[in-house]
């Protein structure tokens, strides 16, 4: 609902009957509030309320004051979803108002949105992976291995322009065998940008190593080169270089790799680029994940394509993908037996999930066209409430927008942003906070972060201003209409309640 959707919703008490009754036919949403003279909510007012007032005997040009005030049923802007569901099952009604600390109505929850969620990001799955999964359960190749697992991993391989590719059960997976393949054991030091799901550097603990956290840049939300330097300069002055460097390419865009991968080169520490959340990116006509010593790509259920659960590890070293693809599978030895002189993890991913993704890599440029409609649909519709700052995308970049994200530029944002999420999520809009970095985490509290500048810590700004929006490619129009109109009411309400201040 927008701004002027709900205020076409807001009537006073000199009213007549028959306007009442001509408004809530126009607005089709059921339901009026009508107001006192200082705002607040004096009663609601129901298609069935005015059919009895008028069978009652009261005129049609009676004012609405001559109705009696009523105890509406209401919540505060604190509720959640579950709280006005509750109150719409125990008094049986399909619309609540929600009122400030004032009494003063601001918002109207309808049952049918609750009973509709938009997702951040859910799975989108058409009939492209259908024949593959059939031919896995005709061919009775169900358990890992088997040759979809053979061509998913060419055919991705190919697709980013890389020689080889170990498909394997989750991106965190593909981490952990890239950070044991380069070397980290024990004691070793892993650089990993802070802004970033704690699935990144998890990894570095597996392996008994010390994580180093580095910021973001501001023009592009990712690893900061200023800082990369100094902590780089920080490990040889204390004899202790790391083992590689986690670049993680955030929310469908390539770090700036031109810079950051020369700066590794310099002080000869290999590059792992987490492409988790960045399939079918570009960087100066380089597909994202392949420009590092390896690369890791997530097809987590709510990536850009899925596999339900899955990864992939690539790179050019076919003798170190060769070992991974052993490693995730128990690192058993070529025997007739089974023999076993090193440490394995069952890895690998099974023949039916890679040919789940095989079909959706046929469909990975539709969908990457797809979310940067929907970042365009938000762009254009939000064009003219400045407070609201895009995650940028440079000349020479093609983001993915796996996920639509921006941050408020107004004063206290972190309080701003937690009260527009609360209000997507009372009309059942799932929208989060870009994610807390992790050198702000309890369970890194000890770790060394290289800000971007001594005075500017940017991934802790973008954790306190951001927020990121549903951007799935099965969005369909009336969705985006819906959050778009949401998210303009709550960001009017932030301005409102500034203003009042």
């Amino acid at each position: 609902m927008s701004p002027a959707d709900f205020q076409a919703l807001c009537v006073l008490p000199a009213f007549t009957l028959r306007e009442a009754l001509l408004r809530l036919d126009s607005t089709a949403h059921g339901i009026l509030l009508v107001l006192r003279e200082d705002g607040t909510l004096r009663r609601t007012l129901t298609d069935g309320d005015l059919r009895r007032a008028m069978l009652s005997n009261l005129a049609a040009d009676a004012a609405l004051s001559a109705l009696p005030e009523q105890t509406a049923i209401t919540v505060g802007e604190e509720a959640n979803q579950a709280t006005v569901l509750g109150l719409m099952d125990q008094h049986q009604i399909d619309h609540i108002p929600v009122l400030d600390g004032a009494g003063k109505p601001v918002d109207v929850v309808f049952r049918r949105e609750l009973s509709q969620r938009v997702w951040l990001s859910s799975p989108h799955l058409g009939e492209e992976e259908t024949a593959f999964v059939e031919e896995a359960f005709r061919t009775n190749w169900i358990a890992p291995l088997g040759p979809h697992v053979d061509g998913f991993e060419r055919e991705l391989a190919a697709h980013v322009g890389m020689g080889h590719a170990a498909a394997v059960s989750s991106g965190t997976a593909a981490i952990h065998l890239a950070l044991l393949l380069l070397g980290v054991q024990p004691g070793d030091t892993v650089f990993c940008s802070s802004l970033t799901f704690v699935g990144s550097c998890n990894p570095v603990l597996y392996c008994g190593a010390r994580p180093v956290f580095i910021d973001s840049e501001p023009g592009t939300w990712n690893m900061s080169p200023a800082g990369l330097e100094r902590a780089l300069e920080w490990a040889r002055r204390e004899g202790r270089l790391p083992r590689c460097v986690i670049v993680v390419n955030l929310y469908g865009q390539s770090a700036d790799m031109d810079v950051l991968a020369p700066l590794c080169e310099r002080y000869g520490v290999p590059v792992l680029e987490d492409a988790a959340e960045s399939l079918g990116a570009m960087y100066k006509g380089r597909a994202s994940g392949t420009m590092g010593r390896l690369g890791v790509y997530s097809f987590n259920g709510n990536k850009i394509i899925t596999t339900s659960g899955g990864g992939m590890l690539v790179g050019d070293d076919a003798q170190l993908i060769a070992r991974a693809r052993k490693l995730s599978t128990q690192a058993r030895e070529a025997a007739p037996h089974y023999e076993h002189v090193e440490v394995g993890f069952n890895y690998r991913m099974s023949n039916v999930l890679a040919g789940i993704g095989r079909g959706q890599l046929r469909v990975l440029e539709q969908r990457v066209a797809q979310r940067r409609r929907v970042f365009d649909v938000y762009r254009a519709a939000l064009a003219d409430l400045p407070q609201v700052q895009w995650m940028p995308e440079p000349e020479g970049y093609r983001s993915t927008r796996w996920l639509t994200c921006f941050t408020l530029a107004v004063p206290d944002a972190a309080s701003a942003c937690r009260r527009v999420m609360r209000s997507l999520e009372r009309h059942s809009i799932e929208a989060r906070p870009v994610w807390k970095p992790m050198h702000l985490q309890p369970l890194f509290r000890d770790a060394p972060y290289f800000p971007h500048a001594s005075t500017q810590d940017v991934s802790a700004g973008l954790f306190e201003a951001g927020i990121c929006l549903p951007s799935g490619s099965n969005l369909t129009d009336d969705q985006l209409r819906r959050v778009v109109d949401q998210l303009r009411r709550a960001l009017t309400q932030v301005e409102d309640q500034r203003a009042v201040a």
